[in-house]
């Protein structure tokens, strides 16, 4: 069994007792080339403060002083996976989605597949979930009465270069063969797919081959002293992260959608000049995004120019 890191704020416990050996060796029993990519990971603890390392049978989770901020699985034969804790974040780059983990909280998780995947970035994440998770909790803030509303605006998204119809996000990882994208939301009147995996519609679908896809809908304008804030059945998230939202899924033969991931169109980054600007009578908002992102994949998780750029322009009359 290789040796935990030696420092005196660095504790070994499952429930309050020493861990026993066996359980980390029996998640690394059938996969000892990966037992150097734990060591790598837990190498990096003492350098983060006082901390608790405690073992499943399948899960080893890294505990501070107020809870649970990452977790190492051995996922398969050639990776291990390292969740963390991290509210804010989304998949993106190295992150991925940590579905798979199931447990301690993570958010997102990086994969592993060598000791050397344990770089600076690694180590600069796993500092930043240690720090989030040991700051105590912000008082809440009393509930915030509804701005007054603004108006009503109409946002236009437009999507171009859509992947296709098939593609395989992670490598080693499931491939999709019929995929869609729609506008998620709540609407009773419009084109829609139920989602077998998740609540709610996927509206207006549009197969992965097409040439473009647009969808328009509605947006309740209000502004308080914080500036403006968007509702609507097409609106989804918390105050200081509203957005529309796209998913992508598989069409299957029951005619329903199996949803495999998503991208957010943060409306709180819209300019608030181009807001200002779409309330006006005759005008609408519109977003332009690239469908497809560098790796030839779904674009996903919360899109940044260039894939997505605002402007605003005259109402199309009918």
């Amino acid at each position: 069994m290789s040796q935990l890191p030696d420092h005196p704020d660095f504790m070994t416990a499952d429930s309050g007792e020493l861990i026993d050996g066996h359980l980390i060796d029996g998640q690394y029993a059938d996969r000892p080339q990966l037992r150097p990519i734990l060591d790598a990971v837990l190498a990096l603890l003492p350098a983060l403060g006082p901390a608790t390392v405690q073992a499943r049978k399948t899960i080893i989770s890294l505990v501070c002083p107020r809870r649970t901020f990452a977790v190492v699985r051995a996922t398969t034969k050639d990776r291990v996976d390292l969740g963390l804790r991290l509210d804010d974040a989304e998949p993106g780059g190295r992150l991925q989605s940590a579905k798979n983990i199931g447990s301690g909280g993570a958010t997102v998780r990086v994969a592993l597949r060598r000791p050397e995947d344990v770089d600076d970035e690694v180590r600069d994440l796993m500092r930043r979930a240690y720090d989030e998770n040991t700051a105590p909790l912000a008082p809440r803030r009393p509930a915030r009465r509804p701005g007054a509303v603004a108006g009503t605006i109409t946002v236009v998204i437009e999507g171009s270069e859509l992947p296709g119809r098939t593609c395989r996000p992670e490598p080693g990882g499931p491939g999709h063969e019929n995929i869609y994208v729609a506008l998620g939301g709540k609407s009773g009147d419009r084109a829609a797919l139920t989602m077998s995996n998740k609540p709610g519609m996927a509206i207006e679908p549009v197969p992965g081959d097409a040439p473009a896809a647009r969808w328009e809908m509605p947006v309740t304008v209000r502004r308080d002293d914080d500036g403006f804030d968007f509702a609507g059945p097409f609106v989804r998230g918390v105050r200081d992260d509203r957005h529309l939202g796209l998913i992508w899924g598989d069409l299957q033969g029951d005619g329903m959608m199996h949803v495999f991931r998503g991208a957010k169109l943060r409306l709180v980054d819209v300019d608030p000049g181009l807001i200002e600007r779409a309330l006006r009578p005759g005008h609408q908002l519109v977003a332009r995004i690239r469908l497809t992102d560098a790796r030839g994949n779904p674009i996903c998780a919360r899109v940044h120019p260039p894939y997505l750029t605002w402007s605003f322009a005259p109402a199309l009359t009918q």
